[in-house]
């Protein structure tokens, strides 16, 4: 069997054993629940609103807990096996120290995927339950979309615990630097753009702005999400300083893909360049 699918397969073996999947998957679906119902209960109103605002309540709310819990995930995939005195072990196997590194990130892969799709699902199963046939299509357009693109956002956070773990020899190191990771794409990043903006009044590099966005995975996400739809203008923050030439789908779907592929390549090579 290839090494690569033996060790995601224990990766993921590992995650159901340790109810990682069952964890993520009934988080997603009760936070999704909550917010597809109780969305629009400021304005007075319970109950499954449109499809725009649902997706805006579930786009803001995933860019909080998916970063986190993938970080949480596998911050410690490598200097864990290092601690347990399990590294040296597997570097003895005919395994190379980038498949290792490949096996438990596609091991993670499924753990977010699986977990995604049956918590986020779950949702959208009930929405369409209540929804008629002419919003039925729009609704399994647009939700698919945003699972996929939550999948994709939880991978670039698995991407960065990988490296994280291959950079530092202590797990509680890994610990709080995962942290800081959260910290800064979900929290400082944007405060610092919005603190640029207000300080120059919007008028010194508003042509560079909205490219700026595009160095942080979680508003990278949140442009893809909320950009296509017309509720998003009061809600999106900003998102709305970004320009029409980066608003395709394809395109920030692409920009996540290099997201994902940077840090993990970069975790690879050090990982193959560091002394057991």
């Amino acid at each position: 069997m290839n090494p690569i699918l033996t060790v995601a397969g224990k990766e993921f073996r590992d995650g159901l054993r340790n109810r990682w999947i069952i964890a993520i998957t009934l988080i997603f679906a009760l936070l999704s629940l909550g917010l597809a119902y109780f969305g629009a209960a400021a304005s007075g109103r319970v109950g499954f609103t449109s499809l725009d605002t649902t997706i805006i309540s579930l786009a803001s709310l995933a860019i909080f807990i998916v970063p986190l819990i993938a970080l949480l995930l596998a911050y410690h995939t490598v200097v864990g096996e290092e601690e347990q005195g399990t590294l040296l072990l597997l570097l003895t196997y005919p395994l190379g120290r980038g498949q290792l590194l490949a096996g438990k990130f596609l091991g993670h892969t499924g753990i977010i995927g699986i977990s995604s799709l049956l918590g986020f699902g779950i949702a959208g199963v009930v929405m369409a339950t209540f929804s008629d046939e002419t919003a039925l299509a729009e609704l399994l357009g647009a939700y698919s979309y945003f699972i996929v693109s939550v999948m994709m956002l939880g991978l670039v956070f698995v991407a960065f615990a990988h490296l994280i773990s291959v950079l530092v020899a202590e797990k509680t190191r890994a610990a709080g630097l995962a942290l800081l990771v959260w910290f800064l794409f979900v929290l400082i990043f944007d405060l610092a753009l919005l603190g640029a903006l207000v300080a120059t009044e919007g008028k010194v590099g508003a042509d560079i702005f909205p490219y700026l966005l595009l160095l942080n995975p979680t508003d990278v996400f949140r442009l893809a999400n909320l950009a296509g739809f017309e509720a998003a203008q009061a809600h999106a923050g900003l998102s709305t300083i970004a320009t029409p030439e980066i608003l395709s789908p394809g395109f920030l779907l692409g920009v996540l893909s290099l997201w994902i592929a940077i840090p993990f390549s970069l975790a690879v090579w050090l990982f193959s360049r560091r002394q057991a």
